[in-house]
């Protein structure tokens, strides 16, 4: 049973959905899982709990990439 966290920044539900739809292929293509078996968390970071340079995110001209 895979399990896959991705940690990004907010995305769209539109987004998530064919990212985990990707993702579940990718594992079925490849290593022969049913799709019911592959679970996808996504654990998404807004501006305020990440940091780069030693400068928050919010802070930060270029934001979060």
């Amino acid at each position: 049973m895979p399990i896959v966290t991705v940690q990004q920044f907010p995305r769209s539900v539109a987004q998530k959905r064919e990212l985990a739809r990707r993702i579940t292929e990718a594992f079925e293509e490849v290593y022969g899982n049913s799709a019911e078996s592959v679970q996808v968390f996504f654990n998404e970071v807004d501006g305020e709990h990440w940091a780069r340079g030693g400068r928050l995110g919010c802070d930060r001209e270029d934001g979060p990439r």
